[in-house]
């Protein structure tokens, strides 16, 4: 038994020694605003309501939801048009979608911090002190006012989205706006909703508190408490990682010390997953494989190149936004469109992104069994297409051994904070419009 505490104590001074320069600093109070209890209950409850969506059929929390790590739990989910919650989500029949939504549902957790700057897989949103209102938003969707953050900017854009929330041409109102480019204006998408929340006395009450009774409720004031509500709920500092970083010694296990000796040295995994939340907030080309219906990309459609059509720089195509890896093991599938249920499988293919972009096969990700109109693996059958995404891969493979892997998947649950497992407010019992939570979402409802 001495021994055992001894081996156990050289390891992990020999752990602190080697990584006191590699190691981000602990993350602190002031990473964070700190959003009032009333903005934060009235986004609880516009988080949760369909009212945002065109046929009033979705909400944000169906593809975020505090149960499910804050995202959908498969790879791509079946938003607008959809029935149900995470792997139980079906397409309804008679709204039948026409696709997946292309892109993994990604995770909410701290993107209320103050370093968050770049927010979806390609970053089409982004703080830019050249931009109007300091945040750059996609074209045809500017600011009209300020905002008080880029998540907040971020909440804007699936409400327009016809794939995720807003329905399809000829079904609704805020559907027909964004279909004909009418997102900002009297006449826009934006402001079709900002009227119906208006127009529910409970909501126009309680905005009333925050702007003055006085003041019409505009898109941005929505968009505003929602942050406020994302960046309460789905704050996560409170892991083994983070009692380490705060000096406690014992907070990780012999196996955990070494996947993080490796993570932050021989692996390279910080190289890119740095900073207090695992991200260099940047772009970059790992490989994954093409799952989904792509973002009508490319001759044929079914491709996604991710930053490059932001940017129209064909050097940024297939670079996605690294994402933070706190949760990390709650928040599966992994990737921006979800390919690896396992998250063995997504380590592994950092270590080695060709051979598995070679190997990959439908299988290992989570979409669950139904046909959809539009083809799912058109992308990984074409030969051209696997080649140019494995031209692209800016990150160098590294050799580790089965145990080192193991390694490093026990500090990945390391940055799991408990709290993360079901939210701090979770689901309210209902919402001021009346409209019903997605079925099952009541068993995120606590204490009430």
């Amino acid at each position: 038994m001495f021994r055992t505490w001894v081996t156990a104590g050289i390891l992990s001074l020999q752990a602190s020694l080697s990584l006191a320069d590699s190691l981000p600093e602990a993350v602190t109070p002031d990473h964070f605003p700190v959003p009032g209890a009333t903005a934060v209950l009235l986004g609880r409850d516009l988080f949760f309501d369909p009212v945002l969506s065109g046929n009033r059929n979705i909400s944000c929390a169906t593809c975020h939801h505090p149960d499910m790590g804050s995202g959908d739990a498969v790879s791509l989910g079946i938003g607008e048009g959809g029935q149900g919650l995470g792997s139980d989500r079906r397409p309804g029949l008679s709204n039948l979608p026409p696709a997946r939504v292309p892109r993994h549902a990604p995770a909410l957790f701290n993107l209320g911090a103050r370093g968050f700057t770049t927010l979806f897989h390609d970053g089409r949103v982004q703080a830019d002190d050249d931009a109007r209102f300091n945040i750059r938003m996609p074209e045809g969707a500017m600011l009209e006012r300020p905002l008080p953050s880029v998540l907040a900017a971020q909440a804007l854009m699936p409400l327009v989205s016809a794939d995720e929330m807003a329905g399809h041409p000829g079904e609704n109102p805020v559907a027909d706006a964004a279909a004909a480019g009418r997102i900002r204006g009297l006449d826009g998408a934006w402001q079709i909703l900002a009227g119906r929340v208006a127009a529910i006395p409970e909501y126009r009450r309680r905005f009333a508190w925050l702007l003055g009774p006085a003041e019409p409720v505009h898109i941005t004031d929505i968009a505003g408490v929602i942050a406020d509500f994302i960046t309460f709920e789905f704050r996560s500092t409170d892991s083994r990682f983070d009692a380490f970083l705060n000096g406690n010694d014992a907070a990780l296990s012999n196996r955990q010390l070494h996947g993080m000796n490796l993570f932050y040295n021989k692996a390279g995994c910080a190289a890119c997953h740095s900073g207090p939340f695992q991200t260099d907030h940047d772009f970059h080309a790992i490989g994954l494989p093409p799952l989904g219906p792509g973002k009508g990309h490319g001759r044929a459609g079914y491709a996604d190149h991710g930053r490059g059509a932001v940017t129209a720089d064909p050097r940024d195509r297939y670079r996605f936004r690294t994402p933070s890896l706190r949760n990390v093991t709650l928040t599966a599938p992994y990737g921006h469109n979800g390919a690896y249920a396992r998250l063995e499988d997504m380590v592994r293919h950092h270590l080695d992104p060709l051979t598995m972009l070679a190997e990959y096969t439908p299988e290992k990700a989570r979409l669950p069994d139904f046909a959809m109109p539009a083809s799912d693996t058109e992308a990984l059958a074409d030969f051209d297409e696997m080649l140019r995404i494995g031209m692209s891969v800016d990150i160098t493979p590294v050799a580790l051994n089965d145990r080192e892997v193991d390694a490093i998947l026990a500090f990945l649950e390391a940055l799991t904070d408990p709290s993360a497992r079901e939210g701090r407010l979770g689901a309210p019992a209902e919402v001021p419009s009346g409209l019903p939570l997605d079925p099952g979402q009541m068993v995120a409802i606590r204490g009430e």
